[in-house]
């Protein structure tokens, strides 16, 4: 099962504007030194530009770095002094703006510094990679291809790869590689045409919604009602969209395919709507300028009301017949009330559904291999749950091209070109067994066979595909664990809401060890979905405390920490493997764990203060062993870094930044490609038990930082109740939390054994769950989901 990524050491970004930058960001992020160019500044020192650059990525939100200090790692370069480098450079993306003769130009000019063997790819998000190709000289045609990032290339999941009539079958599956696993991307290839397949069908999407908007007089902010998550799309749906994505932005986007698709059928609509020049025209380009299709003022959204050009309060109203119609369950039961009914928000919901439909399939041969790559790009370029494809099969797919032929023979649809022949053969969709339709072959195809895609055991499914559910060994209601193969490894994965933790999973974990020990050689701790876990079941724990049963209350808390022992006790390696959020008592079975494997996306916290309580499933307690394990003369100084992370209930911004908070262990594995996680959890489990795994020897002798700890971590909170920044309960979480770390009353240097700490946690952790305010933070935090200051 070996892939073959390139062995890519060195980068260059040519280009130190909004996406170029982030993309040697995220290039850092992997561990790939990068060199950021750009024009020399006029004024000061001769890279100004590309230095200031890589200082912004430090201010940015979403965050582009995986932390903060990365940035030094970019080595800021100017054109003008600093070719020369690219000599032992073994990739080359170039990403600056969308102009054809300055990208040639840049070509030109880097040309005789690129070394024979390195990759180029422009991150163009529409200019023709053939064209661009002819400014190379030949010896390079074949080692280029365009690569087309989405914005933030840190976070959005979709790359296009789009190869010339040149680009050698070696280099893009090199590529494909090292996209995919190294900056954890879903690759789709896309056809050499304007806009490729995410934004050409995307920015469609976006200027079929706006035509129907102004088409059935609804406001901006009731389409957006409609265009979120109630259809299966992000909450900033179309026109919020428009704002972040910048109103200059779209409509160069929306220009270029006006001014490459001259024979497009839909031509005549692709245009800035009146509504979005007028914008442009005032300098209102969206969120970067503070208003566009909204603005803030206040703490309000207010949303702009053309006919009185001006923005007004918003009032966004899914009429009551419409938001029943969006509840049904059944796709094509939705479908056929939206297409019946009368009323203008379900007209403009299924004519602008339709058109997409229309434009397509007209177009599937053209942009894209197969209907997949579509629904793909789309999915993890926009943020939907289901691609244009999806959508239609599911609702039911004669029905729907029989409605979509009706509409356009009646004048109804915004082109009246035809369906495809192929939409009408009979057919249920266009993804089955056989894999997914390509209009260009006449036939379906399946996926990928590279290498590279035998490290997704789950792969993100298209509509239609069903995952091995594997074979289970024991389970619950609480817990699931399974095979998957025959590789003896066990897999256990949680069944409740948001994967918490309540007395059956407690239960489960511990008998899945069991299990897992006298039946297998190794077990994972993975969730078939996100997040990993956010921690325990508040509820339950809310119910026993309001009831006054403090002993069941307690044994609770203990229950917890015996099966975080149970983890790092086990006879068998068990690894955890995180993605997304893992807090509080999810956070703390990794960290008993042999060895965790974390997603990049992994926000990981033991976040108790923020509910009035502090971790009691061995979380302080395994901070205190690694402390003294680290300066066993004098264990205070390591846990001055943890107290404030713990105290403050701060969760990390990804897993490189857990391991710098000390959540995560620095021989931790970090996987950039979520889909990878199980497949690289495994082989980790597989190793350490090929090894000749044993769990550690009990802790029995800890020195820890006794009295004098807590008594210097108290002084410093005096500090913040003096400054008011911080509650008289705050203060008491806080105390609580540095008695446990330094270990109780006792003096300093004294040693002591793990479940003297763990008793501490749970003598804390109950005193403080039967305090008024504690009881208060934990309902408030249950009913808004925010913590509450008391």
């Amino acid at each position: 099962m070996t892939a073959t990524p390139l062995r890519i050491r060195k980068a260059a970004v040519l280009g130190a504007g909004v996406m170029g930058a982030q993309i040697a960001a995220h290039l850092t992020n992997a561990g790939v030194e990068t060199i950021l160019f750009d024009l020399a500044a006029k004024e000061g020192p001769k890279s100004g530009i590309a230095l200031k650059a890589i200082d912004n990525l430090k201010k940015l939100s979403p965050a582009p770095l995986a932390v903060k200090d990365f940035a030094a790692a970019i080595i800021p370069a100017n054109y003008d002094e600093h070719l020369p480098l690219l000599a032992d450079v073994d990739l080359v993306i170039e990403a600056i703006a969308e102009r054809m003769d300055w990208k040639l130009d840049l070509y030109k000019k880097i040309a005789p510094h690129v070394s024979a063997t390195a990759v180029l790819a422009s991150n163009t998000s529409g200019l023709s990679i053939n064209e661009l190709a002819s400014a190379l000289p030949e010896e390079m045609r074949h080692r280029f291809t365009g690569v087309h990032f989405f914005n933030p290339p840190r976070y959005m999941h979709l790359v296009e790869l789009i190869p010339t009539k040149l680009t050698e079958a070696s280099v893009l599956a090199g590529l494909e590689a090292f996209l995919t696993t190294t900056l954890g991307k879903g690759v789709v290839y896309a056809r050499d045409t304007p806009n490729f397949i995410g934004n050409r069908i995307g920015v469609f999407s976006m200027l079929s919604t706006m035509y129907h908007t102004d088409k059935f007089k609804l406001g901006f902010d009731v389409v957006d009602a409609l265009t979120g998550p109630a259809v299966g799309r992000p909450k900033s749906a179309t026109y919020r969209t428009a704002d972040v994505v910048g109103l200059d932005t779209m409509a160069h986007v929306i220009k270029t395919m006006a001014d490459t698709l001259p024979d497009d059928p839909w031509h005549s609509y692709f245009k800035a709507p009146a509504v979005l020049e007028a914008l442009i025209a005032k300098g209102a380009l969206g969120q970067k300028t503070g208003a566009g299709f909204y603005r803030k003022a206040g703490k309000d959204i207010v949303v702009l009301d053309p006919a009185k050009q001006d923005y007004v309060p918003s009032e966004a109203k899914v009429q009551d017949e419409v938001a029943a119609i969006l509840a049904i369950k059944d796709p094509s039961e939705k479908f056929a009330k939206l297409r019946a009914s009368n009323d203008p928000q379900a007209q403009f919901l299924w004519s602008a559904f339709r058109d997409l439909f229309h434009y397509s399939a007209y177009h599937l041969g053209d942009i894209a291999e197969t209907a997949r790559d579509v629904d793909l790009a789309i999915r993890w370029g926009y943020g939907w749950k289901l691609g244009p494809f999806e959508t239609w099969q599911a609702a039911g797919w004669q029905q729907v091209a029989q409605w979509i032929d009706e509409d356009i023979k009646a004048g109804k649809t915004m082109s009246n070109a035809p369906l495809p022949a192929w939409v009408t053969d009979g057919r249920k969709g266009v993804h089955g067994k056989d894999g997914s339709w390509s209009a260009g072959a006449g036939a379906d195809k399946p996926r990928s066979t590279h290498p590279v895609y035998k490290r997704q055991l789950f792969p993100d499914p298209i509509l239609g595909e069903s995952a091995d559910k594997g074979t289970t060994v024991w389970e619950n209601d609480g817990v699931r664990l399974w095979t998957l193969g025959n590789d003896d490894v066990g897999i256990v994965s949680f069944k409740t809401k948001m994967n918490t933790v309540n007395d059956f999973v407690l239960d489960g974990v511990q008998e899945a060890v069991r299990q897992a020990e006298s039946k297998l050689r190794a077990a994972v701790l993975w969730q078939t979905g996100e997040p990993f876990s956010a921690g325990a079941d508040l509820k339950g724990a809310l119910g026993l405390l309001k009831e006054n049963k403090i002993a069941q209350f307690e044994a609770m808390v203990s229950n917890f920490q015996a099966t975080s022992m149970s983890i790092k006790y086990s006879l068998v390696p068990v690894v955890a493997a995180v993605r997304g959020l893992a807090l509080g008592g999810g956070c703390e079975f990794q960290m008993h764990s042999a060895r965790t494997v974390a997603a990049l996306e992994s926000y990981i916290g033991l976040v108790e203060a923020g509910v009035g309580l502090l971790p009691a499933g061995g979380g302080l307690k395994e901070l205190a062993v690694r402390a003294a394990r680290l300066s066993p003369e004098d264990p205070f100084e390591v846990l001055k870094k943890v107290f404030e992370t713990i105290a403050m209930a701060k969760v990390s911004g990804s897993a490189i930044e857990a391991k710098q908070l000390g959540l995560l262990r620095p021989d931790d594995v970090v996987v950039f490609n979520a889909y990878e996680l199980l497949y690289v959890a495994k082989q980790q489990a597989i190793a350490l038990a090929e090894s000749g795994y044993r769990p550690p020897m009990p802790g029995r002798a800890i020195p820890v930082a006794g009295d004098v700890g807590t008594a210097t971590f108290k002084a410093s909170l005096a500090n913040l109740a003096e400054g008011y920044f911080a509650s008289p309960h705050d203060i008491l979480i806080a105390s609580s939390i540095a008695d446990t770390l330094c270990g109780g009353r006792i003096e300093r240097g004294s040693t002591v054994d793990e479940e003297w700490l763990l008793a501490l946690e749970r003598k804390h952790f109950v005193a403080l769950a039967q305090t008024e305010k504690t009881q208060a933070r934990i309902a408030h935090t249950m009913t808004t989901g925010k913590p509450l200051r008391n």
